[in-house]
């Protein structure tokens, strides 16, 4: 079983994925830290992510790197979403999500375009969100948690030129995949959103007996 969770930034879908994952005995890939550590490469090589070139050639990074959890910070996050515009990052990064999402046996799957680029035939797709206001508030309990020195309205702004790039890139752009699952968390507690989430997974296989 593939399961592919989409959405955009602070929108809960990388924990909703971690417990439908544990849920289901699935493998889990977070596809955001794969850019996070193009993003990161990039920062510690001087590349400027704005220049395709220099993006791709960030691509070859060691797979210890997504352990490192500097990746989380928000500016990893900012040129995470400034490299992912690159259609030739995107190539270089497929093959390896393809693989991951089609090992025997199914897998999670967390991102953006998982739905409608890397798993477009997925047994089941959600399309994770809420509104902008609630994210940034996410987003800044977290910094500050981590000890991070951050405002709201910083993460706010932020999220809105994410959101913005992210959307309307014409590299495989931020969209909910046709026949994806909504749910919106902006009113909802984090163990709300799994419940409802590993809910309309199980009706989706249901369906397909």
């Amino acid at each position: 079983m593939i399961v592919a969770i989409d959405g955009p930034t602070a929108s809960g879908k990388g924990t909703i994925a971690k417990k439908v994952a544990a849920h289901f005995n699935l493998p889990l890939l977070d596809t955001g830290l794969l850019y996070r550590a193009v993003g990161k490469t990039l920062l510690d090589d001087g590349g400027d992510a704005d220049n395709e070139d220099d993006a791709l050639a960030a691509c070859g990074f060691d797979d210890a790197l997504l352990d490192d959890d500097r990746l989380r910070d928000e500016d990893i996050g900012s040129l995470a979403s400034r490299v992912s515009v690159h259609a030739a990052v995107r190539k270089a990064l497929f093959e390896r999500q393809q693989n991951f999402a089609y090992q025997d046996g199914g897998a999670v799957l967390d991102g953006r375009d998982i739905g409608t680029m890397i798993a477009p035939d997925a047994d089941v797709k959600l399309f994770v969100t809420a509104s902008p206001q609630v994210r940034a508030q996410r987003r800044h309990r977290e910094m500050i948690a981590r000890g991070r020195n951050v405002s709201e309205q910083q993460m706010l702004d932020d999220i809105k030129a994410r959101d913005e790039r992210d959307s309307g890139r014409r590299a495989a752009p931020l969209k909910p995949a046709q026949d994806a699952h909504l749910l919106d968390t902006t009113n909802l507690a984090i163990g709300d959103a799994v419940q409802q989430a590993i809910a309309l997974i199980q009706k989706k296989l249901q369906n397909q007996t």
